[in-house]
């Protein structure tokens, strides 16, 4: 009887959320520690100030390889899901103190005028149809480069194509 409930409870969460509850239910339990990185907690600071893309509303932690924060003069700052959110961003022309974006591998943000930029390849990019991944290693870049495909680029480029987006 019991199970009985538990299913029906089930059904009804996945008619009220589209399934979108179930699935990151089943999702964090198939992959144990989807998020996780050596006990770290599941969501980063940055995903915890802003969860949400400013300019498309994608969820930033399920995009946590491709956001990108950026910090103003004025000490206020705004979270996008990717490369192509912040070229929007940017256009509102406010002075910038910090562009950070995450490496592909870690999930960790660095600068993304310092970071190693792989264009093109075979990895489908998040709202372009041009993929743009940053790393914080050349190598990393490289091996990317190997075995998916792209060019290597500097962060400029990387924007510039963005903006073309």
């Amino acid at each position: 009887m019991k199970n009985r409930y538990v299913a029906l409870f089930a059904a009804a969460l996945l008619t009220l959320s589209g399934g979108a509850a179930l699935a990151e239910q089943k999702s964090g339990h198939m992959d144990g520690h989807q998020g996780h990185q050596h006990g770290a907690p599941s969501v980063h600071a940055d995903v915890k100030k802003h969860q949400d893309c400013l300019h498309c509303g994608m969820d930033r932690e399920k995009f946590s390889h491709s956001r990108m924060l950026i910090t103003y003069a004025d000490g206020s700052s705004v979270g996008v899901c990717s490369i192509h959110c912040t070229a929007i961003e940017l256009k509102k022309g406010k002075p910038v103190t910090s562009l950070q974006v995450a490496d592909l591998e870690s999930k960790k943000l660095i600068d993304a005028e310092k970071a190693f930029w792989v264009i093109g390849g075979d990895k489908k990019g998040v709202m372009t149809k041009t993929p743009k991944w940053a790393f914080a290693k050349k190598s990393s870049a490289e091996a990317f480069i190997k075995k998916s495909g792209g060019k290597l680029a500097t962060y400029k480029e990387a924007l510039a194509l963005a903006e073309k987006d």
